[in-house]
């Protein structure tokens, strides 16, 4: 064997050796980033878990037929959630359809009429802000401009706090889809003589219709369980009542003010109020997971 052949051997021969102590160490740290995933996942689950166990056995042993159809009860004295169900319904349903509508415009004018403009880098900085602020200041802007303003808690403020709650979400996740939905789509409805106005209505809103929805109903679930904005504006009332124009009662602070209080009928209650919001809440998700199932 030649000296030029041995040194050749050497090198392939050290070569090899390092891309093996290389692998070898990607392998590790492979396996400790897999095994801190695998921890941490099992610490969330865990607890993910304990929680929704305590959410079923304390809440279902809490649900009778009363639970859904008399009032709000007296500390120690039988009752239910008729009228705090009512008023999260109705003001819910109120603050989805004001704010769907304004959401839904904003989120067409993003991403259909405003993409690079200042206008349009403006208004996707406020969303965001509305994204990530906490809805107890929400709920401190609609008591400053509405209850103080009126010297009263009503559930016209409560749906206000809420329906600034929905917009940038639905803002966002309309953006979001209509971006998603292929150029080539509206070149064709253009080419073929159609306007703006229905290329839009027409060819990117049904296309993409499963993602906007799915905003919606992530709003609402959102909204659902919201309790500090509800605290400055609805307030709550002990009995039934439709007239948003006074206090209302609402699921959430029920559970609120329930839970903390020393009163056993009080507490079983709320824990059946948590199981009836966590039981709409998943299903709002699991219907919004459906409608985007291999959809745009």
């Amino acid at each position: 064997m030649s000296a030029g052949t041995g040194e050749n051997l050497i090198a392939t021969q050290q070569r090899t050796s390092e891309r093996e102590r290389i692998y070898a160490g990607r392998k590790r740290v492979n396996g400790i980033a897999l095994t801190l995933s695998l921890l941490a996942m099992v610490f969330g689950v865990f607890w993910l878990i304990w929680i929704l166990w305590d959410t079923v056995f304390l809440g279902v042993s809490g649900l009778t037929w009363a639970t859904f159809t008399q009032m709000t009860p007296p500390p120690n004295e039988a009752g239910g959630l008729a009228n705090a169900l009512w008023g999260s319904f109705l003001m819910v349903m109120l603050a989805t359809f004001v704010g769907t509508p304004v959401g839904i415009m904003a989120g067409i004018y993003l991403a259909e009429y405003d993409v690079k403009g200042w206008l349009g880098s403006l208004t996707r900085f406020v969303n965001d802000i509305l994204l990530s602020a906490p809805s107890i200041v929400i709920g401190l802007f609609v008591y400053a401009v509405v209850v103080a303003r009126f010297k009263s808690f009503s559930g016209w403020a409560g749906v206000l706090a809420l329906a600034l709650i929905v917009i940038p979400v639905v803002i966002r996740t309309t953006e979001n889809m209509l971006m998603l939905v292929p150029s080539g789509l509206r070149e064709a409805a253009y080419a073929l003589g159609a306007p703006k106005w229905k290329v839009i209505t027409k060819i990117t809103l049904r296309a993409a219709r499963a993602g906007v929805v799915t905003g919606i109903l992530l709003a609402v679930a959102r909204i659902s369980g919201e309790t500090a904005p509800l605290l400055f504006t609805a307030l709550s009332n002990q009995f039934w009542t439709s007239s948003l124009s006074e206090p209302m009662a609402s699921l959430p602070v029920t559970i609120f003010k329930f839970a903390m209080s020393p009163y056993e009928n009080w507490q079983h209650l709320a824990w059946a109020g948590v199981f009836i919001i966590t039981v709409a809440v998943l299903g709002l998700n699991i219907l919004a997971r459906v409608l985007t199932r291999n959809k745009v």
